[in-house]
């Protein structure tokens, strides 16, 4: 799988959304008549929603999409049509293609890390008092959600979706078996774990080393934990001493510590999720709790449980970090396009799939957490509650629109790395290289957004 470099993509797309101021307005109406009671006639029209596609749950997903565009129709007259993009690289295009363009979805569903860069952008409506009470009132929402929406309180882009805090699971019986009283607190331990799980065709750890989100956030979580905010003020850190060992780190439990099935050097997160279920690994790396629809009809239904991922990083035995860092601050966010003429239709659909109902049946469906306080007040699966503890101790990416090349220059590193790793042993010298190298880019853009 390749990436096209994004270095520079941010500045484009800034520079390209200020070309375009004029083309809408903050908020505003449109995409249909609004009556008096709030509801807003939308006959005849079509918003256009952006959303990642679900590997995981492919014909759930498209049969979700069918029952929200049919209540929609009922409830204003519109039709629903909807796009969607299978990777963060492709992620990051769509947003800038419509930027440029002046055109595009009404409506994207962003992972909550690209939030910064699409705010940059100046191209998403900052939401105003009124905009909140369209979608249902900011105190709908968890407030722990809301943590980037946007540079602060008072500056909002993001609407709150669904949370998806990342935790690990593992498998109760097979670390029992192995003498394993309780999961790993720090990553030295997990690789320790991990060997003594490994045998007879069942590996420690599943993880999936193509996937096209999660790696970079082991060297995120490992380098903050080690004391690295990789954005410090205007300086990129990535070439810093402890981004280097988290790639070794991570890289290693299949080069050095033979803990991951090999297979796993061409896994997307769902070819771990399927291996975890099926009992072949003590623990599953980088999950969430949309992983329980499908491990709960598994071989491991009832056998396996959450807990939070390492906090102490490699080489260390305390945390290093402001708070442990336990995940970043992860889910879905709904911004609405400053261009878009149906804006009202935006905050419609909006309130639809962000009320208590509709956040209960996704997360029924989907496992995700309901950004809705209401709705998530009412679960009380006793296996969640890791997760909302890796809520709580969850740490935000850096607020700069600079975060979504970033984020593709660590990812960036793990995609280069990948005939290396099917060799059996990534080169150290390839390895520096390929850091700095992200480095370099990181900090021009960096830079770009820090002037803008």
């Amino acid at each position: 799988m390749r990436f096209k470099s994004t270095t520079g993509l941010a500045a484009i797309v800034t520079a390209a959304a200020l070309a375009l101021t004029g083309c809408g307005s903050s908020s505003g109406n449109g995409g249909g008549s609004t009556s008096s009671d709030g509801k807003v006639d939308g006959t005849g029209k079509t918003l256009s929603v952006l959303v990642n596609v679900s590997s995981q749950y492919p014909e759930q997903q498209k049969q979700w999409q069918s029952d929200i565009a049919a209540k929609f129709k009922a409830e204003t007259g519109a039709d629903v049509k909807f796009e969607t993009f299978a990777s963060a690289n492709d992620e990051l295009t769509r947003i800038q293609t419509s930027v440029v363009s002046g055109q595009g979805p009404d409506v994207y569903s962003l992972g909550t890390t690209f939030t910064p860069t699409a705010f940059a952008t100046k191209a998403f409506v900052t939401l105003s008092d009124d905009d909140w009470k369209k979608v249902g009132g900011k105190d709908r929402f968890n407030p722990a959600t809301l943590g980037i929406s946007g540079p602060d309180k008072d500056h909002l882009a993001g609407i709150p979706f669904v949370s998806r805090p990342f935790v690990m699971a593992y498998n109760k019986d097979l670390l029992a078996a192995a003498g394993i009283d309780k999961p790993a607190t720090n990553w030295d331990d997990l690789a320790a774990q991990a060997k003594k799980l490994t045998k007879d065709g069942t590996y420690g750890i599943a993880t999936g080393y193509k996937d096209s989100f999660d790696p970079w956030k082991f060297i995120w979580a490992m380098s903050v934990q080690a004391g690295n905010p990789l954005v410090d003020g205007s300086k990129l850190k990535m070439d810093d001493p402890t981004v280097k060992k988290a790639y070794e780190t991570y890289f290693g439990w299949l080069t050095n510590d033979k803990v991951v099935d090999p297979a796993s050097v061409g896994w997307s997160n769902s070819n771990a999720v399927a291996a975890f279920a099926s009992g072949k690994a003590g623990y599953l790396m980088m999950t969430t709790s949309s992983s329980i629809p499908t491990l709960d009809k598994s071989a491991v239904a009832g056998k396996y449980e959450y807990a939070l991922m390492p906090t102490i990083a490699p080489g260390e035995t305390q945390s290093k970090s402001d708070g442990d860092a336990a995940s970043i601050l992860s889910g879905d966010n709904l911004v609405v396009a400053d261009y878009s003429k149906q804006k009202d239709l935006a905050f419609a659909y909006i309130k639809l799939i962000t009320s208590k109902d509709e956040q209960l049946n996704y997360q029924k469906v989907f496992g995700d957490l309901p950004a809705n306080a209401e709705a998530l007040a009412t679960l009380t699966d006793a296996k969640l509650k890791p997760l909302a503890d890796a809520a709580a101790k969850s740490k935000a990416t850096p607020f700069t629109g600079a975060w979504g090349d970033i984020q593709l220059g660590l990812l960036n590193v793990t995609v280069q790395s990948i005939p290396d790793l099917a060799a059996g042993k990534v080169d150290e010298s390839a390895l520096d290289t390929r850091i700095k190298d992200a480095q370099n880019k990181g900090q021009a853009s960096l830079d770009r957004a820090s002037k803008g």
